[in-house]
């Protein structure tokens, strides 16, 4: 019997095993809410297929997203990591990851964890939505041209309302999974 998906997770082995297993599940961890901030703005322009090939590299090469190690990094540091090839390397997106660290410590001064400011835009909740085909999923809504807004008055890069809304969808605030595919909630 084949397992119905989401039409984008059909095309590799790599996005069905992501999307059977984190995609739209909700995401409370620190790192793991700044890995996907991370991996969702090196993503513009690309395939998410590219960048889940790099995840593991990302991870290494950015200090399993140790934010405090991340902000500490020198411009010399950062350099460095242009010229490994398990990220994308294009150096607007590598020196974004050292100010979002940055803003992401602030932001957490502020607001007690990334978590807590993150979710607060959903209400604490995932918003799940109950598409029946690809097109009725949207790829910006006014909640991510908030969030988008909003992060980048505290310094963010890479945090458009598209990639937001593709942020929102991989750390489980917003469920999009489609009417068919197995990982459907019908309640």
């Amino acid at each position: 019997m084949t397992i119905q998906r989401c039409p984008w997770a059909t095309n590799s082995d790599i996005e069905a095993e992501y999307h059977d297993r984190e995609w739209g599940v909700p995401v409370h961890e620190e790192r793991t809410l700044f890995e996907f901030l991370t991996l969702e703005g090196a993503q513009a322009g690309l395939s998410w297929r590219t960048v889940l090939a790099k995840r593991a590299g990302y991870a290494r090469v950015f200090l399993n997203y140790d934010l405090q190690q991340l902000a500490a990094l020198d411009d010399d540091a950062l350099a460095q990591k242009l010229l490994d090839p398990g990220i994308v390397r294009n150096r607007l997106k590598v020196w974004s990851v050292r100010s979002n660290a940055r803003a992401a410590l602030a932001l957490q001064a502020s607001h007690g964890s990334l978590d807590r400011y993150l979710w607060s835009f959903v209400d604490g909740q995932p918003i799940v939505n109950r598409p029946r085909n690809s097109s009725e999923i949207p790829a910006r809504t006014e909640l991510s041209d908030r969030l988008s807004k909003d992060l980048s008055k505290r310094g963010f890069k890479f945090v458009g309302s598209t990639i937001l809304y593709a942020f929102m969808q991989a750390v489980g605030m917003v469920d999009d999974h489609m009417l068919g595919c197995h990982r459907y909630r019908s309640e």
